[in-house]
């Protein structure tokens, strides 16, 4: 993790707000990935953490990673590259990176006094596996006018599921992997048709066989369950909420087990794996966002369990 700190007025700062103590721990330490969880080097060690007056955060500073941390009380806001961020009653807060975020954003904190304090994060930048391949994309399997009248629908069904913005605390926990499997689809590929681009990888697929038991990586609130008609391409999807802006999704799963609504805990069984929707075999697509923004898994799984 790499942060430029700018001082604005650090004494003044310090005054106006008290020092915290360092947040918990973020992230699993370093050792082997047992079977069924996939290894995750980039999740190996733990995120140290970064104090800039009394503001301190920690978390994965790359593209598709996230941060974590404690305003000082006296806080009237906080913002990511413009973007306000709510707060929790300790003073926490929780943001992300997108796939293709900029390589720094401002982190600006502001006091009640109007004072405010600005750091640039440094976005570290990764590299994604392009594939260029000679045949043209593949079309879906509805006609065209059934497809669009029925996506339209279900577009509006998964935006108002990511935007519930539910009072769940799971953003604050290390997430486990909600199924065995080794990852056989990697956040953010994309294959390039012929010379036309088509959508990049927007999770991680976890070749699980048919029936396997998907869980919950953190605590969250079900918003979405398409339990009785499988979506388009998503299947019977499932989306979790896990407060903050912070949402799970579960494609082309077999069967749900929870209902729009219902609390679930970290570990519990909330599906079945499966391949319906647009799948041609049995897997678990597990698909992070934050207010938009798409999130690589594997930097908020624990390497092991």
């Amino acid at each position: 993790m790499t942060a430029r700190r700018v001082p604005l007025a650090g004494a003044v700062w310090r005054g106006a707000f008290s020092v915290l103590a360092l947040l918990g721990a973020c992230g699993a330490g370093p050792g082997p990935s047992p079977s069924g969880a996939p290894a995750n080097p980039q999740s190996a060690a733990e995120p140290a953490a970064v104090t800039v007056g009394g503001l301190q955060y920690r978390g994965k500073l790359t593209q598709g990673g996230w941060i974590r941390g404690t305003a000082p009380a006296g806080t009237r806001s906080v913002t990511l590259g413009g973007t306000l961020l709510p707060l929790a009653a300790d003073g926490s807060f929780f943001a992300a990176f997108d796939r293709d975020a900029p390589p720094s954003l401002a982190l600006a904190v502001t006091a009640a006094s109007g004072f405010s304090l600005s750091t640039e994060l440094a976005v570290a930048p990764r590299s994604w596996r392009i594939e260029s391949i000679n045949v043209a994309k593949r079309p879906g399997k509805l006609p065209d006018a059934e497809f669009k009248a029925r996506r339209e629908a279900e577009l509006a069904r998964i935006g108002a599921a990511r935007a519930s913005g539910s009072k769940a605390d799971g953003w604050r926990q290390t997430m486990t992997w909600p199924a065995p499997g080794r990852i056989s689809g990697e956040f953010g590929s994309q294959r390039i048709y012929r010379g036309e681009p088509g959508a990049y990888h927007a999770g991680i697929d976890l070749a699980a066989p048919q029936g396997a038991e998907i869980r919950a990586p953190a605590d969250g609130v079900v918003t979405l369950a398409a339990s009785d008609v499988p979506f388009t391409l998503e299947g019977h999807l499932l989306i979790l909420d896990h407060g903050m802006g912070l949402t799970s999704a579960f494609l082309h799963c077999s069967d749900l087990v929870v209902h729009v609504g219902d609390t679930v805990v970290q570990g519990q069984l909330i599906g079945h794996v499966g391949m319906t929707g647009r799948a041609t075999g049995p897997h678990l697509h597990w698909a992070l966002t934050w207010r938009g923004r798409r999130l690589d898994p594997r930097l908020f799984a624990a390497p092991s369990r």
